[in-house]
C-alpha cells in the first residue's frame, strides 16, 4: 500500500546502504521507499541513461551494489514523470534522495523535498565564512557545482571518492587533500556516503565532518512528527 510519504531515488529501491539511516528517522511504516530505475537491467539503464560527453553526471547504486553513472538531463526528465506517479498514488511529501542539481522539477499538490534547495543555504547558515570541503563521487561532478555552492563565502575546495567503490585509502587519500586545500568544514555531498566514511575521513582531520544526507532526512523527520 502506498504511504503519504514517499522516498525517491535515482537508483534503485529499497537502498540497503541507507536504509539504516532513513529506519532511524523515518518510521518504515509510513515511508514508501521507490527508485527510478526500478525493474530496469543494467542494459536498458544504460541505453537510457549513459551520459553522452558534456553531460552532468549522476552517479548511484543498483540492488547489486553496482554503481550506475547517469545522464542528468534525462534522469531530470524521468524524475519529473516519477514524481507525478507518485501524486497520482496519494503521496503529499516527497524526499528525493539525491543531492543532484534539478532545476525544473515540479509537484502539483504535494511537498517536494529537493536536497540540492536544502542543503546548500544549510551548509551556507552553518559555515559562514569558513573554508568549506566538499567531497563528490567522481571527478566530473566538480565543474557543475559552481552555481550549487555560489552562495557561499568562500569558494569550496573538492576531492572524490565514490561512496560505492572507494576503499579506506582513498577516503584517507581525499581527506589529505581536503586538508592540503585548507578545508575547515567538509561535507560529504552524495546520498551514498554512510557514517563509515565520515569516520574514516574525520579521524584524519581535526575539523567538522557532515553528511548531506543525514541532514536532509533528519528535516524531513520533522514533517512525520
Amino acid at each position: 500500500m502506498m504511504t503519504s510519504f514517499a522516498t525517491l531515488t535515482i537508483g534503485q529501491a529499497p537502498r540497503s546502504d541507507i536504509m539504516p539511516l532513513l529506519d532511524e528517522y523515518l518510521p518504515p511504516e509510513l515511508v514508501t521507499h521507490t527508485g527510478l530505475l526500478d525493474g530496469l537491467t543494467l542494459a536498458q539503464i544504460e541505453q537510457r541513461f549513459a551520459p553522452e560527453p558534456g553531460e552532468d553526471v549522476l552517479v548511484s547504486r543498483l540492488l547489486d551494489g553496482t554503481q550506475v553513472r547517469l545522464a542528468s538531463p534525462r534522469v531530470e526528465v524521468a524524475l519529473q514523470e516519477k514524481i507525478d506517479w507518485l501524486e497520482s498514488q496519494g503521496c503529499d511529501t516527497i524526499l528525493l534522495l539525491c543531492t543532484g542539481v534539478f532545476h525544473n522539477l515540479r509537484a502539483q499538490q504535494a511537498m517536494l523535498l529537493e536536497p540540492d534547495r536544502i542543503i546548500p543555504p544549510l551548509i551556507n547558515g552553518i559555515v559562514g565564512q569558513h573554508q568549506v570541503g566538499i567531497l563528490v563521487p567522481v571527478v566530473e561532478q566538480i565543474e557543475h557545482q559552481a552555481g550549487k555552492w555560489s552562495k557561499l563565502a568562500k569558494k569550496p575546495c573538492y576531492a572524490t571518492a565514490s561512496p560505492y567503490l572507494a576503499d579506506e585509502q582513498t577516503l584517507i587519500k581525499a581527506a589529505l587533500s581536503l586538508k592540503d586545500q585548507g578545508a575547515q568544514v567538509v561535507l560529504l555531498d552524495c546520498i551514498g556516503y554512510q557514517r563509515s566514511h565520515c569516520d574514516i575521513i574525520q579521524k584524519h582531520l581535526d575539523v567538522p565532518v557532515m553528511l548531506s544526507n543525514s541532514l536532509v532526512v533528519k528535516l524531513a523527520a520533522e514533517l512525520l512528527l
